[in-house]
């Protein structure tokens, strides 16, 4: 028989999911990556699991962001042929956005707007980050299937699609382009694949295959026990071997495990090609399903306790260097080496790319700049607004690489000295770095409330019309970040993995059991 649907319970239970994948990380997730913490040798990858895994279980008790990216909503709904909407004043699509409104504006944890209404021109933001990207099926039964996810923008655009040809191998391409990646989409996570249909459908189904639980374990069992795989299993498997075996690892520092889980969705196709899309999910993968049967609002159980793993990463002096940034020179980073750790102590100034292009046109017209750079090092963030007696709410690093072409600007024309950022750094910035004797620094993705934790002052100094991408000033006390590329020019994104796939395929770690459920 028919069943009902109330504007105001979808409203509701689309905020309530939202808010929910805001914190809660997934079991299947916390599963997985608590084996890839147990299984990994390499201390730098190690200590990256070691603050996602602390940053997850404190987001989850303290209901604040995993992620200061807190994503764009993707939404996909099945709605039964038998559902009847009641009490919709527009369409179902403006119920589903005025969930998002009310879920990221919800005032115990606001979320942070990151979507611009107009993406080629003016780039204004929407302040309360809709509209959601929609999919609608219109299936069989008289149930509202939805499910909800907060894709962030590292991961998202590190997407791929390509058009290959019928007998090109998908595994070639997929080990061809992953290392092209670099490490913005904060692994280890886990990649979709899509291949055929058309070139729109298979990203679709890249995008929608991330959805699904993550069972590598099960199928590594399946496998070690000689039971028969389909092609699809064979295939996740094979990627999933070789993928970690190219030894980016975790934050892309070099390790043993790359990706969590592969998931791959098949859709017929035309003879004459093959399409292809690859998108990656980062650390902090956040989706949830419900189904809507007419009894109110869905409201979505917490995850137990006891499924994080006994493990609260801590600040260690013992192996780390300290630093005070209020006194720092030119001569004492030259004393720091690529891989090394340091707790940073003292004031800091953010920006990032908006900052960064407002800091360009400035300096081209000749314009005073509202903040001396000199002998400063800069945060690429976005942090969450404050919530409660918070300084700021969740800041963790932002890709780093879109501000690769602002370096040598920033570097030679305003005294700047450091950056602080996410995942690799490109030739461009290398250099400038290398000539101008800096250094950039990297703070773990995925770990942005472990992060905030760390910064007991903050203020706007400069740009503040730009919110979260305003020029702020953060007193921190022991940031731990990783010399990613010392004053040398010296990359520890490109010695690392380029190390640990080295000791992989030596078959030095084939004595280390696989991690199985």
């Amino acid at each position: 028989m028919p069943t009902s649907i109330k504007y105001d319970d979808l409203v509701e239970s689309v905020a309530a999911a939202l808010q929910y994948i805001s914190y809660y990380h997934t079991p299947d997730f916390i599963a997985h990556m608590a084996k890839a913490y147990e299984r990994e040798q390499s201390p730098a990858a190690r200590d990256a699991i070691a603050q996602i895994l602390t940053n997850s279980k404190m987001s989850a008790t303290g209901h604040r962001p995993l992620c200061q990216d807190t994503g764009i909503v993707n939404v996909f709904a099945k709605v039964g042929m038998d559902v009847r909407f009641e009490g919709f004043p527009a369409g179902f699509e403006d119920a589903i956005n005025d969930g998002v409104r009310r879920g990221y504006n919800h005032p115990d944890n606001v979320l942070r707007a990151s979507i611009v209404a107009d993406p080629e021109f003016q780039r204004k933001n929407t302040q309360d980050n809709t509209p959601a990207v929609i999919h609608t099926q219109i299936v069989p039964g008289n149930t509202l299937d939805i499910t909800v996810a907060a894709k962030g923008g590292g991961s998202e655009n590190k997407s791929k699609m390509v058009m290959l040809n019928p007998s090109d191998s998908v595994v070639d391409w997929v080990l061809k382009t992953v290392p092209t990646m670099g490490a913005g989409w904060c692994p280890p996570g886990m990649l979709g694949i899509g291949i055929g249909g058309t070139a729109e459908k298979a990203v679709l189904l890249a995008k929608e295959s991330l959805m699904g639980d993550l069972d590598m374990h099960e199928l590594q069992a399946k496998a070690a026990r000689g039971e028969k795989l389909s092609k699809v299993e064979e295939m996740r498997l094979e990627i999933f071997e070789k993928v970690n075996a190219l030894g980016i690892g975790a934050q892309g520092l070099g390790g043993l495990t790359t990706v969590l889980d592969v998931k791959i969705a098949l859709y017929p196709t035309h003879a004459a090609g093959k399409p292809v899309a690859m998108i990656p999910n980062c650390a902090a993968t956040r989706h949830a399903h419900f189904t809507m049967t007419g009894e109110g609002p869905v409201y979505l159980d917490p995850p137990n306790p006891d499924l994080w793993p006994k493990l609260d990463w801590m600040p260690d002096a013992q192996k780390s260097r300290r630093v005070n940034l209020d006194t720092l020179t030119k001569e004492e980073i030259a004393t720091w080496k690529s891989g090394e750790t340091l707790l940073l102590n003292g004031k800091m100034l953010t920006g990032r790319d908006a900052a960064h292009k407002r800091i360009q046109d400035m300096l081209a017209k000749g314009e005073k700049l509202p903040v001396d750079f000199t002998n400063r090092v800069i945060y690429y963030v976005g942090p969450v607004d404050p919530v409660g007696d918070e300084v700021v709410g969740p800041a963790g690093p932002t890709t780093s690489t879109r501000m690769d072409k602002f370096t040598d600007m920033m570097l030679a024309q305003t005294g700047l000295i450091g950056m602080i950022g996410k995942s690799e750094r490109g030739p461009e910035a290398i250099e400038a770095i290398r000539k101008h004797k800096a250094v950039y620094l990297m703070a773990v993705g995925g770990a942005a409330y472990l992060v905030s934790k760390a910064i007991k002052k903050s203020k706007v100094l400069g740009f503040a019309d730009l919110g979260m991408e305003a020029i702020y000033e953060f007193d921190v006390v022991d940031m731990p970040v990783t010399v990613a590329v010392d004053a040398t020019g010296t990359s520890v994104h490109t010695t690392g993995p380029a190390e640990w796939g080295k000791r992989i395929a030596s078959g030095e770690f084939k004595k280390i059991p696989v991690a199985v459920a």
